[in-house]
């Protein structure tokens, strides 16, 4: 029996039992003909959920996302978004290579943005030296900032300036769920504020492959498109997406079992010396902490803690993230919290 725990992501979390079940005895087409009941199913219950017009279903996060981008967008154009989004850190340079766009970066607070901190960023549309300002794009919850959630009255104020100055909304949803389970506001609400939403089945939900692009029926028939030109195009992708549908069905509301999981973990941080939270509150699955010099590096205690069973994420020279999921107990997040305590602050033998 493996007895590892895995917390470096949400992302290696494991279809279970039913959820495979589902996957075997899936009703299947050929999608790139739009064929597959399943995924048609899955394209649907999940346009309802955000009340957009349609979805598509994408292979991974980083597809739906660049596929935004590139509908809303043409070469030459810039994006706005947070200095430590996923879009701009994570996704190979997808808005440069794919789209020609480029990305005007913000320092938010912990991946916040501000109104303020957008109003003057719209560059002079009729001076032909300068990027053409086109989209704002946002994460929520925020993967760098600590699994924050965006506050809805931010984004109503962003969504209402970038509407009125002719700018295009798409929101990073791939850990929405996780805020909408935390804040009791319904995907409909977030989402409304958005032109297309970007959402992920393959995180907190435990399945095993897959996202979606929801939004108008004109932008997403061009997505679709443009899905097939980035490679995304699938055949009988339902015995994928009944797992989605699963998920969606079954594994939305225990999400506030890994949020009171994080917070064993982040209690154990907060106790600790030499261990920081950053940031100082954790709102939903995400766990970033930041290490005293005197205590190791971020490579030091993930060995350590490695040694001992514990799996976590060295996000830096001297920060790591921890991450709970369908795949962690309360029992294994009290016993994570309790090797962290020991590797820290037990002497390194020398």
């Amino acid at each position: 029996m493996n007895t590892t725990i895995d917390l470096r992501s949400d992302t290696v979390t494991r279809p279970t039992a039913a959820m495979r079940a589902v996957m075997a005895e899936a009703p299947v087409g050929d999608d790139v003909f739009g064929d597959d009941p399943t995924v048609n199913k899955l394209e649907q219950k999940v346009a309802d959920l955000l009340g957009k017009e349609t979805a598509l279903y994408v292979p991974s996060g980083t597809m739906s996302n660049q596929l935004a981008v590139n509908i809303h967008t043409q070469p030459g154009d810039e994006l706005l978004c947070d200095l430590n989004c996923h879009i701009y850190n994570y996704e190979a340079g997808g808005p440069a290579v794919l789209s020609g766009v480029t990305c005007r970066t913000l320092d938010g607070d912990y991946g916040i943005l501000d109104l303020s901190q957008l109003e003057d960023k719209i560059r002079n549309p009729d001076d032909p030296h300068l990027v053409k300002t086109r989209l704002v794009c946002l994460e929520n919850t925020h993967n760098r900032g600590g699994g924050r959630i965006y506050p809805i009255e931010k984004i109503e104020a962003i969504s209402q300036w970038a509407r009125k100055a002719g700018l295009i909304m798409h929101l990073d949803g791939a850990r929405l769920w996780n805020a909408i389970v935390a804040t009791g506001i319904s995907a409909r609400a977030w989402a409304k504020h958005f032109d297309t939403v970007s959402v992920c089945f393959s995180k907190g939900l435990g399945a095993p492959v897959g996202s979606a692009l929801a939004g108008p029926k004109a932008m997403i028939a061009k997505a679709r498109r443009q899905r097939k030109l980035f490679g995304g195009g699938m055949r009988q992708a339902g015995i994928i997406a009944a797992a989605c549908i699963h998920a969606l069905d079954h594994h939305v509301e225990r999400l506030a079992d890994d949020h009171r999981n994080a917070q064993i973990i982040a209690q154990a941080i907060a106790d600790t010396p030499g261990l920081h939270l950053e940031p100082p509150e954790v709102d939903t699955n995400l766990v970033w902490f930041r290490l005293d010099p005197h205590v190791g590096t971020a490579k030091d205690i993930t060995a350590r803690l490695k040694q001992q069973g514990i799996l976590v994420h060295a996000a830096g020279p001297q920060k790591i993230r921890a991450c709970t999921h369908l795949d962690v107990s309360k029992a294994q997040a009290e016993r994570a919290a309790e090797t962290l305590r020991q590797v820290v602050t037990k002497p390194v033998a020398v």
